[in-house]
């Protein structure tokens, strides 16, 4: 199985699970990094990286991109136009706002879904309808071998 099915199989067991700020366990709680944790711990067995506290309002204080560099440092950057199962999307959730939610594609084409955990819900699949597509700030793909 590729990483990208095993990163989407991974994603679809922990819908349901509640959103829990900072958690990472399945079915007891998870945030979107918790999630994207989960599926990295499930791909190369540990975590990427230590990850220190964060605030729900981390990003805005400093104004600086640190999820979009963790990511961009873990993952492997894909355009934003090439859509695959079990890409990691990065998202903005203000037009002037640090990129700070995360998902995992699990559909694409006329499909389009991801998996995602935010504030007040489950982690949950939803549509990847237009208001989320204007949002994505990028995009990418778990690399092939543990890091």
């Amino acid at each position: 199985m590729t990483v990208a099915k095993i990163a989407v199989a991974e994603a679809r067991l922990w819908i349901g699970t509640p959103y829990v700020h900072q958690a990472s366990c399945l079915g007891a709680g998870a945030d979107c990094l918790g999630l994207i944790r989960a599926i990295w711990r499930r791909l190369y067995g540990h975590e990427p990286c230590a990850v220190p506290a964060y605030t729900a309002d981390w990003a805005e204080a400093t104004r600086e991109e640190r999820l979009l560099c963790a990511a961009e440092y873990w993952l492997r950057p894909k355009p934003l136009g090439e859509a695959d199962l079990g890409d990691v999307l990065l998202f903005r959730m203000r037009t002037d706002g640090m990129a700070k939610h995360l998902g995992v594609q699990s559909g694409i084409g006329a499909e389009a879904r991801f998996i995602h955990a935010y504030s007040g819900h489950f982690v949950t699949e939803s549509a990847l309808s237009a208001p989320w597509l204007r949002r994505v700030a990028a995009r990418f793909a778990f690399p092939e071998g543990a890091n």
